[in-house]
């Protein structure tokens, strides 16, 4: 046997040593992609608890808004506003002010209906 081994080719021990450094880097690289793989999912993780918290801050902030903007609508919170600046506004006075009365809109009266023609046909005479 010792005298097989000696009468191999090259070519044997390159393929062979091919294989070898092949699965290594199929092994290794499935090492490293799923590394990575699981280091993407922790940083994408963080991005999406970051945003929900975001988003969360941002509603309340809506919320606060929201109310502040239904306090300062209110005529408690305007004329108090008019009277810090001195405006000088007042209430309207009752000739100061127009009512318009809404009369009904009567509907527009129907008219018969005919159908468009688009070709002029001769009169034909009946009589005839």
């Amino acid at each position: 046997m010792a005298g097989n081994r000696k009468q191999q080719s090259a070519a044997a021990h390159f393929s062979t040593v091919l294989k070898v450094v092949l699965l290594c880097t199929l092994i290794g690289g499935s090492a490293i992609g799923y590394v990575w793989q699981k280091s993407e999912i922790s940083r994408l993780d963080k991005q999406i608890r970051s945003a929900e918290k975001n988003l969360i801050q941002f509603q309340e902030d809506n919320r606060a808004l929201a109310l502040q903007i239904e306090v300062l609508k209110s005529p408690v919170m305007i004329d108090r506003r008019v009277r810090e600046l001195n405006l000088g506004l007042q209430p309207a006075q009752p000739a100061q002010k127009v009512v318009l009365m809404e009369t009904p809109v009567a509907a527009p009266p129907e008219k018969n209906f005919q159908p468009r023609q688009f070709a002029q046909r001769p009169a034909v005479d009946l009589n005839q």
